[in-house]
């Protein structure tokens, strides 16, 4: 199934119409796994109307990784294909049979090719100096691995300086979920977007003919599934040592989000946790999230930073799945009675407010909002939690929002307690020496609506109610951007 990706499509789109800083191009697409970028980048060449090559390295030898590549270069099956020793052999002979006619040739997965012999970036670079970027060729660079696709480019990279474009394809938004379960209620879509997110492959293994809890039942759980196994798989692909990284991880998804409490579930000495985290960081599976009212300088001496899981599966699998798979005997209805008592506090904590911030950025992006914001996220101390907050230190506006995932209608006491409980709590905890006023609109988010009264004091505020439908009905006419 393929849906979306405008934006996608239009940018590879552009690199066969591009002559600058070459005739011919060297683009960069990753993401993680399942995100679909060989789909989309098979979509993209199949619609193009140009002669196109696709390969996917594969963990074999590098004489076989070249022989396979040939094959699908010229059509000839790998037994006839010739054998080269080196890859500098390989780019010679393959460019006396390229001709000048425009051709797309995306190599997949290209890490596994680096590893099974490091010269062949540098033979790469060699052959694109010499050949490839005088033609008409357009060579798109694919990989799942983050760590080893973003070094591509880094100053010690054989391709540094060759890679004129990049992309790193983000999951779908939570717009597109309407696509693959048009049945299934706005409710249900909120809540297989905080399990799940925006990522393809999991959407598409998804039964739309099931109800949200029989999918977990029927196709999570089912014995086999490729969701049990993902989270392993997924940190094996990426680490040498996982066990380490998913006892940190399963630390974080079980509520863990400071280093002293990190340390504690996982049995990790807390000057040897920083190591771990910042590879999880640059590996996209965890974030360290800050209060968005402090500014750069407060964040180097602060004591609020928290860990939280980037991934909504991971977050999923670890605070449902996780803690009964790995102590059997495994009975699935314990994940469904677990999710029966927690789900409805973990769609409202991850899902529903992302989507609530990112209702508030295309307020911006539409002139909405009465101000420009220099920072959208939450705050948290001591004294008050605020699930959105919008910001501005130059000007002096803030929004601050609550988030209510609750069945039933919110009342009044929702917005008498944000406007003067919260807010003054707020206000002291960013205090600073600029005296002037702060400028405050407010809205709060229900997954259900509003009491008449609540309608009634928000209106005295000057502030806004938004609903289920009103954020779907933005988020489907605007355009989503993930934080």
């Amino acid at each position: 199934m393929f849906f979306d990706r405008q934006d996608e499509l239009a940018f590879l789109n552009s690199l066969l119409t591009r002559q600058r800083p070459s005739l011919g191009q060297m683009s960069l697409m990753y993401g993680r796994r399942r995100v679909g970028k060989t789909e989309l980048l098979l979509q993209w060449a199949q619609q193009s109307g140009v002669e196109y090559v696709y390969w996917e390295a594969v963990k074999e030898t590098a004489t076989q990784q070249r022989t396979h590549l040939w094959s699908r270069l010229f059509g000839l099956p790998a037994t006839a294909s010739p054998i080269y020793r080196t890859w500098g052999d390989f780019w010679d002979a393959t460019a006396q049979k390229i001709n000048e006619k425009q051709k797309i040739l995306i190599l997949d997965e290209l890490p596994y090719a680096a590893d099974s012999d490091p010269a062949m970036l540098s033979s790469l670079q060699a052959a694109w100096d010499q050949y490839f970027q005088k033609s008409r060729t357009v060579i798109v660079l694919c990989g799942s691995r983050f760590h080893v696709m973003e070094t591509l480019q880094a100053t010690q990279s054989p391709l540094h300086g060759r890679i004129s474009t990049q992309w790193e394809l983000a999951p779908l938004p939570f717009s597109s979920l309407k696509e693959f379960f048009p049945k299934w209620s706005a409710e249900e879509r909120v809540a297989a977007y905080a399990m799940v997110g925006g990522i393809p492959a999991y959407l598409s293994w998804l039964n739309p003919d099931l109800d949200l809890i029989n999918n977990v039942r029927e196709v999570i759980l089912s014995p086999g599934s490729i969701f049990r196994a993902e989270p392993q798989f997924l940190i094996s692909d990426e680490v040498r040592d996982p066990s380490v990284y998913l006892s940190i991880i399963k630390a974080i998804g079980n509520g863990a989000h400071t280093v002293t409490e990190i340390s504690e579930r996982a049995f990790i000495p807390s000057t040897s946790l920083s190591f771990y985290l910042n590879t999880l960081q640059d590996l996209h599976l965890v974030d360290r999230r800050f209060p968005v009212t402090q500014n750069d300088k407060q964040k180097m001496h602060s004591q609020t930073g928290r860990y939280h899981l980037s991934d909504p599966y991971f977050r999923f699998y670890f605070l449902f799945l996780e803690p009964f798979i790995s102590s059997p005997p495994f009975y699935p209805e314990q994940v469904i009675e677990r999710m029966k008592q927690n789900l409805r506090s973990f769609v409202g904590s991850t899902a529903f407010e992302d989507l609530a911030r990112q209702w508030v950025r295309l307020q911006v992006q539409a002139g909405e909002l009465g101000f420009v914001p220099e920072k959208i996220g939450s705050h948290w101390s001591r004294r008050v939690q605020i699930d959105v907050v919008a910001i501005n230190r130059t000007t002096r506006d803030l929004l601050l929002g609550e988030c209510k995932w609750g069945d039933g209608a919110v009342g009044r006491d929702v917005i008498v307690d944000l406007v003067e409980h919260k807010t003054p709590q707020l206000l002291s905890d960013i205090l600073d020496s600029n005296k002037k006023e702060w400028k405050i609109r407010y809205v709060v988010f229900a997954r259900t609506g509003f009491t008449q009264a609540a309608k009634t004091g928000m209106q005295k505020y000057g502030g806004t109610l938004v609903d289920l439908k009103g954020i779907e009905k933005a988020l489907e006419s605007g355009i989503e951007k993930k934080e």
